[in-house]
């Protein structure tokens, strides 16, 4: 089956509806798939429920789906990079259902390994608890979280093959890996594109039948959030 496309609207083609829930991978603006999120904006899509660490920053990433109106909710861990976010959600036009991040890690792991919900200690007696159900194992109180499985999940890998098995490089290997197995489709931007049997087998993290669609990205963008620098020491 050929998995590699021309293009990021040609790799989307066919899977984009409206009302629809999509993971995007990335922290921050760090393996984010750019390239893939920018198809979404061109090509209309509104409704959509956006799983993501974070909404990216004003212009950037995930940013570019709330410029244009097109992102309804939000699941994520920390949004407070992005001011049009806040603009919106203080407005009521933008839902969010923020989650602990190590929840909403495991929230996508276990989408992707059919678990439909589990218990954590995290957020007891909080308002991450109200309305679910609680409940106690060995004396300790622990909250149900259930598992997410999107629709689509868009991916960002350092390094890929044709048959989809990919490499993250560093910290951006961040979300990518759990939401790669977390949908019923997922379509990978990759920078370095190679042939298979050029990847180790020991470096492959996601293997290739999780990944549907693939389109080379070697020139993605490599924002920098937050910009942090020190006086240089004089020769």
């Amino acid at each position: 089956m050929r998995k590699v496309y021309p293009d990021a609207k040609a790799a989307l083609a066919g899977l984009l509806r409206n009302d629809m829930m999509i993971m995007a991978g990335g922290f921050g603006l760090c393996g984010i798939p750019d390239v893939l999120i920018d198809a979404v904006r061109e090509s209309g899509v509104k409704g959509l429920t956006i799983v993501a660490n974070n909404a990216g920053t004003d212009g950037v990433g995930l940013g570019r789906l709330l410029d244009t109106r097109q992102t309804k909710k939000a699941i994520s861990s920390y949004v407070g990079e992005n001011k049009t976010f806040a603009q919106q959600y203080l407005a009521g036009e933008l839902e969010i259902e923020f989650n602990p991040q190590g929840t909403l890690a495991e929230r996508i792991r276990a989408g992707g390994a059919g678990i439909p919900a589990f218990f954590t200690k995290t957020g007891v007696g909080t308002i991450i608890a109200e309305g679910k159900e609680v409940r106690e194992f060995d004396g300790e109180t622990y909250v149900m979280e259930r598992g997410l499985f999107a629709d689509l999940a868009l991916v960002h890998a350092w390094k890929g093959d044709t048959e989809g098995n990919l490499v993250y490089r560093k910290t951006a290997r961040n979300f990518n890996p759990m939401m790669a197995t977390a949908a019923k489709i997922t379509v990978a931007q990759v920078e370095h594109l190679v042939q298979p049997g050029e990847i180790d087998p020991d470096h492959i993290i996601t293997p290739g039948i999780f990944i549907k669609r693939i389109v080379h990205a070697p020139n993605a963008a490599k924002n920098i959030e937050q910009r942090t620098t020190r006086p240089r020491k004089a020769a």
